[in-house]
């Protein structure tokens, strides 16, 4: 898990709009883990989601003369990232935002000792399935465990990039949840992901 990054960003963003070129490429650098992140979430497509990425940079830099420091700039960031993503899978393809009833939660991994290869080979398979069904939800619901379980963010913050209410943040990660456990548990044998789902 990422984290939020701690960053100068008042400086960065006055580097970048005083035409130092390498300011640009240091914000790039900084904050595209959190944009690939975004988009590999909520685009499927590969050739799409490295144009979005550049997009979202190019839209970044476009804009960034009316970033006030109201909010961290990776939240700003991040923000346009949602939306642009958001609009690009609402054309492809418009049903996806539907929200379904639910509730649940995912248990974290707890720290351990080193595993062995096997437990590393069955980690890496029941990640490998956990990404196969995020890929099918929603795309809001992605985006919520995204940014929740991938970035670190808090509610706030996720609230504040989707332009929601934290309720209703709160509400679609109960959701999104419940419904990748139903499906887990309908895909793949229960006692398989019974240590790792709740």
């Amino acid at each position: 898990m990422n984290g939020m990054r701690t960053d100068n960003s008042a400086e960065t963003v006055e580097k970048v709009l005083n035409g130092e070129p390498e300011a640009f490429a240091a914000l790039m650098k900084a904050h595209l883990p959190l944009v690939m992140h975004i988009a590999a979430r909520m685009v499927t497509d590969h050739e799409d989601r490295k144009d979005l990425c550049q997009e979202i940079f190019l839209k970044v830099y476009r804009n960034l003369e009316g970033f006030r420091g109201e909010s961290k700039l990776s939240t700003w960031i991040a923000t346009i990232a949602y939306n642009s993503c958001l609009n690009h899978a609402q054309k492809k393809r418009p049903g996806l935002l539907d929200d379904s009833p639910g509730g649940a939660r995912l248990r974290e991994p707890e720290d351990r000792e080193s595993p062995t290869p096997d437990e590393r080979a069955a980690s890496r398979e029941i990640s490998e399935k956990l990404h196969s069904e995020i890929s099918r939800l929603p795309v809001r619901y992605r985006a919520v465990l995204t940014l929740f379980h991938l970035e670190g963010m808090p509610i706030g913050e996720i609230a504040a990039v989707m332009n929601m209410p934290e309720g209703t943040v709160k509400n679609d990660l109960f959701r999104a949840r419940k419904i990748l456990k139903e499906k887990l548990l309908a895909r793949y044998a229960r006692e398989e992901l019974c240590e790792q789902v709740i």
